[in-house]
């Protein structure tokens, strides 16, 4: 966890993953770093599984990929500190690409700013029922992957779309689950549990 938490080996994976292989040069470039420091992360990223040399090439013109297609991290991990540095990382990261397509929204054709959205929302659950909705959400997310793995299933058109979902307490917990505060019924401020 500690070697994906940093945003050039997540952009790495990335590219990777959507571009196949790619050589430390190809992808400094199109990352925008110098060759050395990409090497340097994909030498990171290689040490602990998540990336491997293609068979092909030689030397430097070898080219890196992708050893897995998705990854999930979470309740299983054994540094909490660490989840919470690649969860940082990774919300910053997607909230950035949403920056980024909601600026070039209005210069994209009608079709693309129809399909563009931005869904938000606040529930009352479970601790039973948000864990259902969070394993709907991730295979949710998960369709299509194999569009990933064969560039050859994309259809014509079709273009990279970014989703993110989470589900996570809102605030700390309540003293009032159900009450008068969970209906939105008025409370004066002094009489508030």
């Amino acid at each position: 966890m500690k070697a994906l938490a940093h945003p050039v080996r997540m952009d790495l994976l990335e590219l990777l993953a959507t571009d196949g292989p790619q050589t430390a040069s190809e992808a400094a470039r199109r990352l925008g770093q110098t060759p050395a420091n990409v090497s340097w992360h994909l030498r990171k990223l290689a040490q602990h599984g998540y990336v491997r040399q293609a068979h092909s090439g030689s030397g430097r013109a070898r080219p890196w990929k992708v050893v897995a297609q998705s990854l999930t991290w979470g309740d299983d991990a054994e540094d909490p500190l660490a989840v919470a540095a690649l969860h940082e990382v990774a919300v910053d990261r997607e909230v950035q690409v949403l920056r980024s397509a909601l600026a070039r929204l209005p210069d994209e054709e009608p079709a693309w700013r129809a399909a563009a959205e931005v869904v938000q929302s606040r529930l009352w659950l479970t601790p039973q029922e948000a864990a259902v909705l969070s394993d709907n959400l991730k295979q949710l997310l998960q369709e299509g992957v194999e569009r990933a793995l064969d560039p050859a299933l994309r259809p014509a058109g079709a273009r990279l779309m970014a989703l993110m979902a989470w589900a996570v307490p809102a605030g700390p917990p309540t003293t009032d689950p159900g009450g008068e505060l969970a209906r939105g019924i008025a409370v004066p401020r002094g009489e508030r549990p």
